[in-house]
């Protein structure tokens, strides 16, 4: 008789997802199990998946991560927070806050002083793949949320809430915590810190709000519910202390329901504003390296580009072109208007010719005789070298040297672990340990030195002279012999 009263009271969107109103008071225990603060599987679980995620991200292993992101247990409490909400359960709510609180703390704490740990503490393109939120980051967490819910509903008690794969791959809920560990444990880089704890923020707000309305709509805070959440916590003194405050039976109140969505909604606009201003610059590089790839095509015919940079910025996009044809310097200057014309941003357009495969094939043709045997040139002393060697680099560094941050001074050493540059530039801040370490991998691709090191040392501009010679004073040889 109750289960035929059961099966009346199963609504269309039930159907569709083929979930029985009789597994209900059995989600409701298998979640509630979830919130449990002294099960050691998930403290092991959590201190697992955070070492795995943590070493991942350092080796710049995507397959590690995701091995990491399989282990991690993060979605059972994060589900138990909005079933808690869904049925107005202000006990289950309180454990698995606690509980995810707690896990965030062991997560982030572990993998900060495993990064302490390392000899090294260099940024990884893994890393800064989570530093970015946008709003893409938050329809992917809204959809994994919908999705685990909708799964969870379905199950009948065989299968764990936090067994997720896909879900837990799609969202990933570990690795921005290790990456905010990561920024910890290597000197405090707000920015790193900041741009992952707002991605786990973003994902942790997405699958709240997503369990909230799957759990509502499913209709987890009927009374057979309600019996389950009685029978689930009978043993535990807590819970039936709160049960009799006004508080409990205020949070309980259906009433009170529409105010539990319009915190949820209140906090989705809240982390949608960062999120958009992100997706916005995004999209505006998208647009811009588009537009940039369009006139580029009508510049210069197939097969003669060489090389292409195009870098972005809020305000200016600067394009470098190397190829084997000269471009007319109208044509330049109606290609920097038709990118300002599509973007809105200052174009900067610079092209660079060398000669064709064809051309030198033609220049070695005309070679037949060999040449007169060339006077020996005079032997070059240290001096004359290391200016001449400055003079190579100095172009490259100043190319790729932020305009915001002018150099004062340049200066080329070598140690027995290869060469370094020495910039001193004037700024109103120093750059951080990001921007010097992508400027030194930049540095080593265009000169093709891998055992190139970059020191950078901030100075006061009004403290060097008007003009500042290339070469400093001392020499190769003293500053081989002094290691420095």
């Amino acid at each position: 008789m109750e289960a035929r009263h059961g099966a009346s009271e199963q609504t269309r969107l039930q159907k569709w997802l083929r979930i029985h109103v009789h597994q209900r008071p059995a989600v409701y225990a298998q979640v509630y199990e979830t919130a449990e603060m002294t099960s050691l599987s998930y403290w092991l679980e959590i201190v697992f998946s955070a070492g795995i995620a943590v070493f991942g991200l350092v080796i710049n292993s995507p397959a590690v991560i995701i091995g990491a992101m399989l282990i991690s247990p993060l979605m059972g409490p994060i589900m138990a927070t909005g079933l808690a909400l869904a049925v107005g359960d202000l006990y289950l709510a309180i454990k698995a806050i606690g509980k995810l609180i707690a896990s965030i703390l062991l997560a982030v704490g572990l993998s900060a002083f495993i990064v302490w740990l390392l000899p090294f503490h260099s940024v990884t393109p893994e890393i800064l793949a989570r530093i970015n939120p946008n709003l893409l980051d938050l329809g992917i967490a809204l959809f994994s949320g919908l999705a685990g819910s909708v799964a969870v509903c379905r199950s009948s008690g065989g299968s764990g809430v936090t067994t997720l794969p896909g879900v837990a791959i799609a969202v990933a809920l570990m690795p921005p915590l290790c990456a905010l560990g990561f920024g910890l444990g290597s000197g405090a880089n707000m920015r790193i810190m900041g741009g992952a704890g707002l991605l786990f923020l973003t994902n942790l707000v997405a699958i709240t709000a997503s369990a909230f309305f799957i759990f509502l709509l499913v209709g987890m805070n009927a009374p057979d519910v309600r019996a389950q959440m009685i029978v689930s916590r009978r043993d535990e003194a807590f819970a039936q202390k709160l049960s009799h405050t006004p508080l409990a039976r205020m949070v309980a109140n259906s009433g009170q329901l529409h105010w539990r969505i319009i915190m949820l909604l209140v906090l989705l606009a809240t982390i949608a504003v960062p999120l958009r201003s992100a997706f916005q610059q995004v999209a505006g590089e998208a647009i811009a390296r588009g537009a940039v790839q369009d006139v580029v095509r009508t510049l210069l015919p197939p097969g003669a580009l060489v090389s292409q940079q195009v870098e972005v910025g809020r305000d200016a996009v600067l394009v470098r072109l190397i190829a084997t044809q000269k471009v007319p310097e109208e044509k330049l200057r109606e290609a920097e208007r038709e990118i300002e014309r599509r973007t809105g941003r200052h174009a900067r357009m610079s092209v660079s010719s060398i000669a064709s495969q064809s051309e030198l094939a033609e220049l070695v043709s005309r070679l037949t005789a060999p040449p007169p045997p060339a006077p020996q040139p005079a032997t070059k002393t240290l001096e004359q070298i290391h200016t001449e060697l400055i003079q190579r680099i100095q172009p490259v560094v100043e190319g790729l040297w932020p305009a915001e941050a002018p150099i004062q001074a340049f200066d080329v050493a070598f140690d027995p672990s290869g060469i370094v540059l020495n910039v001193d530039y004037a700024a109103s801040r120093e750059l951080d340990k990001v921007s010097v370490q992508l400027l030194q991998n930049s540095l080593r691709d265009k000169l093709r030195v891998p055992a190139l090191t970059l020191n950078a040392k901030r100075i006061r501009a009004a403290r060097m002279p008007a003009q500042k010679q290339p070469a400093r004073s001392e020499s190769v040889e003293h500053r081989q012999s002094t290691g420095k």
